[in-house]
């Protein structure tokens, strides 16, 4: 078992979140955050808002849970993409519920009364990127825009920001469905240029609302070799907090 030595950003979402493409956000965070922070990825292909709730319920520590395990600095929550697929497909959720699923997931954490609350962790709210139904028809793109639509809705209430790369993707695409493909792989799953825009809004956020773990702010939590003292070799590589 690894021992608890660095905190972390962990990922909820679905596939767009698990994504191992090596352009993917999990691998981008992962490159920054270097010795800095462990970024665990938390993505499920496939999940919506629904079966999100049980398996945060596993996968976030309890309060009581939380003095023996890392820090989660920042956590970020992605959906849409599938709770805005169709009915009568089973990874459809009401655009109302899609709602109450996301207000749930926040208030796990950043409500006092919750068991999982956690107030050192930061939460970040992802849009749904617009569909390219010229590439995968099984999905309605005027739907996926109110699902995104509807995250930004749910950041206003409960005051959590959100990176709206819904509207970053549709405006770099010129305000044309068939051009979103120069960031979708496949009309629903992003590309690497896609990634670049995820991974720009995420730092864009952490810089203007949380700018103390922003990567450029942090130490590495074992010093570089540099500063090893090679006479006492073991009284350098000490662990230290991430944050200065």
């Amino acid at each position: 078992m690894a021992a608890n030595t660095q905190d972390v950003v962990m990922l909820l979402g679905d596939s767009l979140t698990e994504a191992s493409v090596p352009s993917g956000i999990v691998q981008r965070l992962a490159s920054v955050y270097t010795r800095k922070l462990d970024v665990i990825n938390r993505g499920f292909s496939g999940y919506q808002t629904d079966w999100a709730i049980p398996v945060f319920e596993q996968i976030f520590a309890k309060q009581h849970e939380q003095l023996h395990c890392p820090k989660v600095q920042l956590l970020t929550i992605w959906y849409g993409a599938n709770d805005a697929a169709p009915f009568p497909s089973p990874q459809h959720v009401p655009q109302d519920r899609f709602k109450a699923n996301l207000i749930h997931l926040v208030d796990m954490v950043k409500s006092p009364t919750s068991a999982y609350y956690s107030p050192h962790t930061r939460v970040i709210l992802i849009t749904p990127p617009p569909v390219n139904t010229h590439q995968w028809p099984g999905r309605v793109f005027e739907q996926t825009k109110l699902y995104a639509e509807t995250v930004k809705e749910v950041g206003e209430q409960v005051s959590i920001p959100v990176a709206d790369v819904w509207s970053e993707i549709w405006e770099a695409a010129g305000r044309d469905e068939r051009s979103c493909e120069r960031f979708l792989s496949d009309g629903l799953h992003l590309n690497a240029e896609g990634y670049e825009i995820i991974f720009n809004s995420i730092m864009k956020i952490v810089a203007e609302k949380y700018p103390e773990i922003h990567y450029e702010k942090l130490q590495t939590v074992f010093v570089p070799w540099s500063e090893v003292n090679v006479e006492d070799p073991r009284s350098s590589p000490v662990k230290r907090r991430a944050m200065v």
